[in-house]
C-alpha cells in the first residue's frame, strides 16, 4: 500500500512478547489513520467498562498516511489513543514534531501496547527490530532528561523519543506524553495510562524511504502549499504565534479570567504575544516537513527565574496566566517549564490551580489545607508552589493531580460549582458564555472540554455567526467542523495549517489520493470524517457516557459575565443548551438521546458496531 506502512506492532508488556501484524487495507481506507485508526484498534482490542489503569486497557500509538512525507505539516504528527482516566471515555491526544515521522520510517502505522511490565521499561524500535529495555535508571527523570539518557545509552542523537515524567509515573490524571522535550500529546491524561503500564518511554529510529503513489503530482501540491504557507493564512504562526490570541480574545471579552470570574483580563497587555516575542522568544522552530515554523521557544534572561526555557503559546499562557490572575510572563514561563518537567498537561494544570485559588478565596480551602500556600488569584509564587505539589503528588498536590472534577468530589462544600470541566476534562481558554457555537462544540466533544475537536470557535470569534445567540443551524456548523478536524487528525496534518486548505475537503481528498493512490472524492472524505466521529460516540456510549454528559460547567450556565463590554450579562441557559443539543443531534442523524441510529450506522459502514447502540435508543 502507498501511504501506509502496512504493519502494526503489538507489544505485550506483561509477557514481553512483541509481534507484528498486517494492517488490513480496507480498515486503513475506512478509518484513514491517526485518531480514526487508533480508535478502531483500541475498540477492537478492549472490553467494555475496562478501567483506564487496568493492564487490559490498550494504549495505541498511531500515525497517518501522510506521515513522514514532504507535505507541509503532514509529515510529523502522531496520536495516542486509549481510555481516558479523566473522562472514562475516549482518550485521545495528538502531537507533532519529528517522532511520528520516525515511527512511519521505521515501518509502522500503529503500535498497540497491552499489559503491564513488572518493572519500568521503555520500548526501543529500530526499523524491523523492536525490544523492551530496562528503564529503572531513568524512572523519576523528566521527559527531557529521559530523552537525553536514552540517546546516550543507544548512542544516537537522532533517535526520537516520547516519554512521561513524574506525573505520568504517579498516574496523575492530567499527565501527558512529551516528545522532542517540549511537544506534548497533552489532553485526557494518557501519560497516566502509560505510567500505569510501567512504560517510561518509546524510542524509535527509522531509515526507510517513504514512497507516494503519484510523486510528480504530489510534489506539485507540496510546492503549492509551501507558497500558501508563506502567505496571510499562516502569518500568525510565523510571527507572534498563537500568543497573538491573547489580545484578540481579551478585546472580545471572551478570555476566561480568574477561573471564569471574569471574561476580560485588565493586565492582558503584560502577557501579550507582542511582549512575549519582544522580551523572551529566543528562537522559532519548525516540525518535520513544516514550512511555517510556529514553536516559539522562550528564555527568561534575568530575575528569579533566570535560565528558564519553555515553548509558549496561547493555551499555556492563558491557563497559567490570566486564568490564574497572573500577569508576570517570567513566572508563567517558569510554570510552563515545570509542566514540561513533570509531564503535566499545562491547560489542565493551570485550570486546576485556578480552581484552588477560587476555592481559597471562597473559604472552601484554608491555608492549612494548602500547607500554608497563599493561593490567591494573581499570586505567581503560589502558582509555582502548587505546580510543584501537583507534579510530585505531594501534600495538597496528591488530590489535585487528578484534575478539578476529582478534586471537587473529594473537597465537597460546593466546590463542584468552581470546577471548570466537561466530562472530567478541564476547559480551554474560550469563555463559553459568550461563544455559543463554541459552547455547543465543547459540550458534545467526544474527549471533553476542548477547542481542538472542532474549529467552531473561529465562527464565533470571526463574527460569521452571532456569538451571543443560540439558534438552530449551529448544530450542522459544529458537525461539519468536527468532521474536518477528525480527518485532519487522521491524515495527520497540523491544525495550524488549516487556513491553507482553501477548499478543505477537496484539498485533503486530493492529498490522500496522491499519497495512497486510492481515488477519493470530497464526498468520500466527508463520509469518513462522519464515520470517525460516530465511532468515537459509540465508544463513549459503550463506556457509559450519554446525553447527560454533553453539558457545560456550572459557572457557564449560572454566572453571567460581569465585565462591562460587548459580552456583559452573557450566559448559556439550560433551555439554550437543550436547543443546541437537539439541533446538533438532528444534524448528526442521532436520536434525541444522542444515539446513532441503525440506519445511520449502516450508511457509514459501521453496522458491525450497531450492538453498542442497541438498548440506548428511545
Amino acid at each position: 500500500m502507498f501511504g501506509y506502512a502496512g504493519k502494526i506492532l503489538r507489544v505485550d508488556l506483561t509477557t514481553g512478547k512483541i509481534t507484528f501484524e498486517k494492517l488490513d487495507a480496507e480498515t486503513a481506507k475506512k478509518y484513514v489513520g491517526g485518531i480514526g485508526l487508533g480508535m478502531k484498534l483500541w475498540l477492537a482490542n478492549s472490553k467494555a467498562g475496562v478501567d483506564a489503569f487496568n493492564p487490559e486497557n490498550p494504549l495505541v500509538l498511531a500515525v497517518g498516511p501522510v506521515s513522514a512525507t514532504m507535505f507541509p505539516t503532514g509529515g510529523n504528527g502522531h496520536a495516542f489513543i486509549s481510555k481516558s482516566p479523566a473522562t472514562h471515555g475516549v482518550g485521545e491526544a495528538v502531537s507533532h514534531g519529528t517522532f511520528g515521522a520516525e515511527i512511519k520510517r521505521a515501518g509502522y502505522d500503529a503500535v498497540i501496547f497491552t499489559g503491564k511490565a513488572e518493572k519500568p521499561v521503555y520500548l526501543w524500535i529500530d526499523d524491523d527490530s523492536a525490544q523492551i529495555l530496562d528503564a529503572e535508571k531513568i524512572w523519576g527523570k523528566s521527559p527531557a532528561e529521559t530523552e537525553d539518557a536514552i540517546k546516550d545509552e543507544l548512542g544516537d542523537y537522532y533517535i526520537r523519543v516520547a516519554s512521561i515524567g513524574l506525573a505520568g509515573e504517579k498516574q496523575s490524571k492530567i499527565a501527558n506524553i512529551i516528545n522532542e522535550k517540549t511537544r506534548a500529546a497533552g489532553r485526557t491524561g494518557l501519560g497516566a495510562v502509560m505510567g500505569s503500564k510501567n512504560l517510561k518511554a518509546i524510542a524509535v529510529r527509522g531509515t526507510s524511504d517513504i514512497v507516494v503513489a503519484k510523486p510528480d503530482e504530489f510534489m506539485e501540491m507540496v510546492k503549492e502549499f509551501h507558497e500558501r504557507m508563506k502567505g496571510p493564512a499562516a502569518q500568525k504562526y510565523r510571527t507572534l504565534g498563537t500568543a497573538e490570541n491573547i489580545m484578540i480574545q481579551n478585546a472580545l471579552s471572551c478570555m476566561p479570567t480568574r477561573n471564569y470570574n471574569n471574561s476580560h483580563f485588565e493586565n492582558a497587555q503584560k502577557v501579550s504575544g507582542e511582549v512575549l516575542n519582544e522580551r523572551y522568544i529566543a528562537k522559532i522552530i519548525a516540525c518535520n516537513s513544516c514550512a511555517m515554523r510556529c514553536e516559539h521557544e522562550a528564555v527568561v534572561r534575568e530575575g528569579p527565574y533566570k535560565g528558564t526555557m519553555a515553548r509558549m503559546e496561547y493555551d499555556n499562557i492563558w491557563a497559567l496566566g490570566p486564568n490564574c490572575g497572573v500577569d508576570k510572563l517570567d513566572a508563567i514561563i517558569k510554570a510552563a517549564e515545570l509542566c514540561n518537567y513533570y509531564g503535566l498537561d499545562a491547560t489542565s494544570a493551570g485550570v486546576t490551580v485556578s480552581f484552588v485559588m477560587d476555592c481559597h478565596e471562597n473559604g472552601i480551602l484554608t491555608h492549612e489545607d494548602l500547607g500554608g500556600i497563599d493561593a490567591h488569584f494573581g499570586n505567581s509564587e503560589a502558582l509555582i508552589q502548587l505546580l510543584e505539589k501537583i507534579g510530585k503528588r505531594e501534600g495538597i498536590g496528591d488530590m489535585l493531580a487528578d484534575g478539578v472534577k476529582s478534586a471537587a468530589e473529594k473537597i465537597g462544600k460546593g466546590s463542584e460549582k468552581l470546577a471548570q470541566n466537561i466530562k472530567g476534562l478541564e476547559v480551554t481558554g474560550y469563555d463559553l458564555r459568550c461563544l455559543k457555537t463554541t459552547a455547543l462544540s465543547f459540550a458534545v466533544s467526544f474527549r471533553g472540554a476542548d477547542h481542538n475537536r472542532s474549529g467552531a470557535y473561529t465562527l464565533d470569534i470571526s463574527g460569521k455567526v452571532d456569538r451571543l445567540k443560540a439558534e438552530k443551524g449551529r448544530g450542522k456548523l459544529v458537525k461539519d467542523s468536527e468532521d474536518i478536524f477528525a480527518l485532519i487528525d487522521s491524515l495527520i496534518i497540523c491544525k495550524n495549517a488549516k487556513g491553507t486548505l482553501y477548499k478543505e475537503l477537496a484539498d485533503i481528498a486530493k492529498l490522500y489520493t496522491l499519497v495512497t493512490g486510492i481515488e477519493t472524492t470530497p464526498e468520500d472524505f466527508s463520509t469518513a470524517g462522519e464515520r470517525i466521529n460516530n465511532l468515537a460516540r459509540l465508544i463513549n456510549l459503550r463506556e457509559g457516557l450519554s446525553r447527560k454528559d454533553d453539558t457545560l460547567p456550572w459557572k457557564v450556565m449560572n454566572q453571567p459575565i460581569p465585565d462591562d463590554g460587548p459580552a456583559k450579562g452573557a450566559v448559556v441557559t439550560q433551555e439554550e443548551l437543550d436547543l443546541l443539543l437537539d439541533d446538533y443531534y438532528q444534524a448528526r442523524g442521532w436520536t434525541a438521546d444522542g444515539v446513532p441510529t441503525k440506519a445511520l450506522l449502516k450508511k457509514l459502514a459501521l453496522e458491525d458496531l450497531s450492538i453498542i447502540a442497541e438498548g440506548k435508543e428511545d
